[in-house]
């Protein structure tokens, strides 16, 4: 599991671990079932205490991401959504532009936030026309 923490970036070390994890699952790189490291050794691993590690996994719990046993560890829930294989595609196509033509990933992120799509009005009703 490649899960970096960045001073500079935006977002705590809670939040990074707890992005960084669901973009591993929603892509299936972390798929239904796998076993993360403990709180402990990922905290060891990154260099973060292990509270923070905690943390971001709880979130994640709170989520539907992760469930954890006693005796059997965090793991991956099963029911955890993934993204349609198609969009991940798309995503790495996208990356790989970014990638070639300098753009650094939070001016990706900004440029992806500009062009997405508002979400839809919501359908109005017969007694919602009624009212206007």
């Amino acid at each position: 599991m490649a899960i970096r923490i960045s001073l500079t970036a935006n977002g705590s070390p809670a939040e990074q671990i707890r992005g960084q994890i669901r973009g591993l699952v929603a892509t299936d790189q972390l798929p239904a079932g796998e076993r993360l490291p403990s709180v402990r050794q990922l905290a060891k691993d990154l260099g973060v205490a292990p509270g923070t590690v905690a943390k971001a996994y709880r979130l994640l719990e709170g989520e539907g991401l992760l469930q954890t046993r006693v005796g059997g560890g965090t793991r991956v829930h099963p029911q955890a959504s993934t993204t349609p294989p198609d969009v991940i595609e798309h995503a790495r196509a996208l990356a790989r532009a970014g990638a070639s033509a300098g753009v650094d990933l939070d001016d990706a992120i900004r440029i992806l936030r500009a062009v997405w799509p508002a979400p839809s009005a919501p359908a109005t009703s017969a007694s919602d026309e009624l009212l206007t």
